[in-house]
Formats: structure tokens, sequence, C-alpha cells
């Protein structure tokens, strides 16, 4: 076999992991939230996290993967300013409208493709920005329902974007630049992102719930399903950090958006939730998106490979990715707290 075939089929599989994952999640996030009451979702990310890195320190003692210590500074700036991004995204959606808050997720990609503009040198053709702009279409089509403005809100919404921007955007950074793999990232980070929340936690739920994560009634019910969620949650954190590593920021956006649509069917075909022909059609419009994207991707990638292989030895990084990779090209891999309604919320640590 290849190493173009390998690292298709590890596409293929981290892709799957990623969807599976992202899905599962919500639905015990559903659960646990909307059934059982459990609203601190800020708190319960910082478990996420310290169960991720517990996992991933026993992995370590059992030689699944090698430590490999480097840049200590950028190691704790990278995991504050993930566990402040996940903190402001919760924070934007306590004090903004459902839709707004989706509209704040949807602003991640032109700002993601503007700062990797700018700052990381990378060009986007324009068959790529129309796909991302289709893409975006459908979603907002499919998941926007109200818009009601307020300055805190967009200030903390504006907050949100820009911190969850640049922290993808290091995640493809560091492991490239020192040659760490998702793992090692993960394990070396996620303790920082945890301490984190686990400070701010607390408050910012207490802020938004007006209840105290302290004082909720911990029935063996809800027990398991924090427990069942923080595994869950291991999958979701690795995947997220394989699929930017291996592909981009923008990449691993537009296959979040892929997980949104798919959460949202099944919402709708499984859970009896609402639906309307609007939504139907947003999502369809998305999947077209998607389709133009992982197309064109390809076809771009494999032009620059061609070109490359007849006259330069060494390829440049393509200027985006597939969903699904082909030989010589780039590929993809690509968070669920339930919303008010058929739309379904979610953060970085659970959503797809």
């Amino acid at each position: 076999m290849s190493e173009g075939q390998k690292f298709q089929l590890g596409t293929v599989g981290a892709l799957s992991l990623s969807v599976v994952s992202s899905v599962s999640i919500v639905i015990c996030n559903k659960a646990l939230i909307t059934t059982l009451g459990f609203t601190f979702a800020t708190t319960l990310t910082s478990w996420h996290l310290l169960v991720t890195f517990c996992s991933l320190h026993v992995a370590l003692w059992m030689k699944f993967f090698e430590h490999k210590p480097f840049d200590a500074r950028a190691v704790m700036v990278f995991g504050i300013l993930n566990g402040i991004s996940i903190g402001l995204l919760n924070l934007s959606l306590g004090f903004n409208s459902v839709g707004f808050y989706q509209m704040t997720k949807l602003a991640i990609i032109p700002c993601t493709v503007l700062l990797e503009t700018l700052f990381v040198m990378k060009k986007f053709s324009r068959n790529i920005q129309l796909s991302l702009v289709v893409l975006l279409l459908g979603v907002g089509i499919a998941t926007v329902t109200d818009l009601q403005l307020n300055l805190l809100g967009s200030i903390l919404s504006l907050l949100a974007v820009i911190t969850t921007c640049v922290a993808q955007i290091m995640t493809n950074t560091i492991q490239k630049k020192f040659k760490v793999s998702s793992t090692q990232l993960l394990y070396q980070s996620s303790p920082y992102q945890a301490i984190t929340l686990l400070i701010v936690g607390p408050f910012l739920d207490g802020l938004l719930t007006s209840k105290n994560v302290f004082a909720f009634n911990y029935t063996p019910q809800v027990l398991f399903f924090i427990v069942l969620s923080c595994l869950i949650s291991v999958s979701v954190n690795f995947s997220t950090f394989l699929v930017i590593g291996k592909t981009s920021p923008v990449t691993y956006q537009v296959l979040g958006h892929l997980k949104t649509c798919l959460v949202l069917a099944f919402g709708y075909v499984l859970l009896r939730d609402p639906f309307s022909w609007r939504n139907i059609l947003g999502i369809l419009i998305a999947v077209v998106g998607m389709a133009l994207y992982s197309y064109y991707c390809t076809v771009e990638s494999q032009q620059k490979a061609s070109e490359a292989s007849a006259q330069v030895p060494q390829v440049k990084e393509g200027e985006s990715d597939p969903l699904l990779s082909v030989e010589n090209g780039s590929g993809i891999l690509a968070d669920g707290v339930v919303a008010k309604g058929p739309v379904w919320k979610s953060n970085k640590d659970l959503e797809a």
C-alpha cells in the first residue's frame, strides 16, 4: 500500500471518528442538559479536558505515544487561549439570541480565512471562496432563526470569534513548526485548558444559569451521563486536534458545519424536533457548498502536486484541504450542547 493510500485511509478513519463521536456527545448532552437539567456547560467542558489528559497520561504510560516536550511558553499560551475561547463562546451563547450565536459561529470561517491570508500568507482561490459562501448561506438558512443584537453580546461574540480563530490556527501552526503530533500537543496543552475552565467555569455557569454547580443534585443517572460525556469527549478532542493538524483550520470549520447539519437532521428524523422546509433547504444548500469545497480542493491539490513533481522536488502546502483526500493531495479530518427549539448549540469541545 502506497503512502498516499495510507494517508487517505487515515483521513477517512479520522473523519468517521470525528463525526461519530460528535453526534454521540450531542445525544448524551441533550439528555444531560435538557432532560436532567445539568446546564453547567463550561464546568462540564473542564471535566472533559481533565478526563482527556488523564486518558492520554495512561496511554503515555502504556507507550502508545512518545512524550515530546517543546516550547513550554507556546504550549501554555495556546492552552489558556483555547480555554478562554470556550468560555467566550459560552458567554456569547448566554448573552445573545440563538440566531446571533449561530451567526457568531458562521463568522469563524471568513475570519479564519482573513487571518490566514494576512498572517500565514495562505491564498484561497475564487472557487474556494465561492464554495465557502454557498456553505455559509446554507448553514445560515438552516440554523439562524432570529437576530437580536445587544452591545455586550456583540462584544463577547467578536472576542469569541477572534480567540477561536487564533487558537485553531495555532493548533495547525504549532504541530508543523515543532513537528509534534496531535496527541502530543493535546497531552501537553489540555492541563492548561482544563485549569483555565476549572477556575472560570463555575463563575460563568452561575452567571448564565443563576445556579450553583456545587449545589446541584447529582443523582446516579446524572453521574452516569456526566461520566459518559467525559469519555466520549476524549475522542472528540483527539479528533479535533488530529483534523486541524493534518489539514487546516478552514477545513475543520467546514466539517464542523457538516456535522451541524447531520445533528439537525438527526434531531428532525429520530428525536422529532420541529422543523420547516427552510431547515431542509438550508441543509441541502450547505451540502452543495461542502461538495463544491471538497471538489475544488481536490482539483487544486492534484494540479499543484503534478506541477511540483514536474518542476520542483518538494510540494508546498496546499491552500486548503478537501473533505475526502486523494493521493498526493491534502485530506480532511475534520463539538453539542442543546439550544432552544430545533437549533443545537455547540462549543469547541462539545461540537464537531
